[in-house]
């Protein structure tokens, strides 16, 4: 009992302290005085700091935008707009990425003639050497006997002198492939092609060759000055033309009369040439 005289065990404070509010912190609203004490107030968590030249965002920092998460998520790719620094007016554009696997040789020299287009579009990223070498020099071995005074000087000379010449003049007919070739890519990119100039020469000594096969079968039998003769290389003369337009356009992603223009040259050359007989 002494204990509880004496104020022991009792809140010896004063009667105005015992039941003081506490005080919230500065900038803080107080709340009713009936909350308990741990539930006056809350400090809210500090801001991080951003890095440097960085936005700063307020709100949740877990949170997410919902457009945000939407481009996050898979299937759902945000696209942003990039300036490449060799656009149309730069001296360089990546070419587009093949549109199929390379021909087979057979499935190539028929699609140039069947299906002309979709063939150039596929094989414009494709080297196509080997078909281009063979037929053209193929063509040239032949090419010597469509002509009605070359053909008689090579069969009144012997066999020891034939074979040089003939071999000599399938030689000449796959250079001046390639030069040609070589020409029509070089002015296709100075119109402002951007295809490469592998394929663009493969394919041209290939539509050189194949054009003038059914002329050259003709000639062989009828001789070059028949009038059939005639009008049949006037004839895939054209033929060749509409081949070398098209090539070039998918090839250079030109429209038709630059791609013409490119292919002019190798046009008058082959008819000066072989289709006139002046060779």
């Amino acid at each position: 009992m002494a204990g509880f005289r004496n104020g022991r065990g009792r809140d010896n404070r004063p009667p105005q302290q015992q039941h003081r509010p506490q005080q919230a912190p500065y900038g803080y609203n107080a709340p009713p005085q009936g909350y308990p004490p741990q539930q006056q107030w809350q400090q809210q968590p500090p801001r991080q700091q951003q890095p440097y030249g960085e936005p700063e965002y307020f709100g949740d920092p877990h949170a997410q935008h919902p457009h945000a998460a939407t481009a996050n998520n898979p299937g759902h790719t945000q696209m942003f707009s990039v300036d490449d620094p060799y656009g149309p007016q730069g001296a360089y554009q990546a070419p587009p990425a093949p549109v199929g696997p390379r021909l087979p040789w057979k499935a190539l020299l028929s699609g140039i003639v069947l299906r002309p287009a979709d063939t150039f579009l596929r094989m414009r990223d494709h080297a196509v050497w080997g078909p281009a070498l063979i037929v053209t020099f193929l063509y040239g071995l032949l090419a010597i006997f469509g002509f009605d005074q070359a053909r008689d000087e090579v069969l009144n000379a012997t066999i020891s002198s034939t074979i040089p010449y003939v071999l000599m003049t399938g030689v000449g007919f796959v250079l001046a492939g390639l030069i040609l070739g070589a020409v029509t890519h070089t002015l296709a990119r100075q119109l402002g092609g951007d295809g490469a100039w592998q394929p663009t020469v493969g394919l041209s000594m290939l539509i050189m060759s194949l054009t003038d096969a059914p002329r050259l079968l003709f000639a062989l039998f009828l001789g070059g000055d028949n009038g059939l003769v005639q009008i049949i290389g006037w004839l895939t003369w054209g033929a060749a033309g509409a081949l070398f337009t098209l090539m070039v356009s998918r090839s250079h992603d030109l429209p038709w009369p630059k791609a013409l223009g490119a292919s002019a040259i190798q046009l008058v050359a082959l008819l000066s040439l072989i289709k006139l007989g002046t060779l």
